[in-house]
């Protein structure tokens, strides 16, 4: 009897371990189906950096990867386009704030 009793427990514990493994198996493949993958060439305009989707209407960067992808943007500017687009904001700014020297 008791050779019995330890192969029902083992069936119980199989059954048991199996549905554990169904279970992660879909929570895994719903994760699967939310991912959103980038990849292959993006046909992207030389000037305005506009890129070219599927169905051939040109987006801006951010609206296509933001469709395409988890990503989120933020804007600011680099001191390379404040030095072009805003020369005398950015003298302007040297002056009211001069750079600390170390002592």
């Amino acid at each position: 009897m008791r050779w019995h009793e330890a192969t029902s427990k083992l069936m119980n514990e199989l059954v048991a371990t199996k549905r554990e493994l169904q279970q992660k198996t879909m929570e895994l493949q719903d994760a699967l189906d939310h991912v959103k993958l980038l990849k292959g060439m993006l046909p992207i305009c030389a000037s305005c950096k506009k890129i070219r989707d599927d169905k051939g209407y040109w987006q801006s960067v951010e609206e296509y990867i933001s469709s395409h992808s988890e990503a989120q943007f933020s804007h600011g500017l680099c001191p390379d386009c404040m030095k072009r687009l805003y020369p005398d904001d950015l003298e302007k700014q040297k002056k009211e704030n001069p750079p600390k020297t170390i002592r």
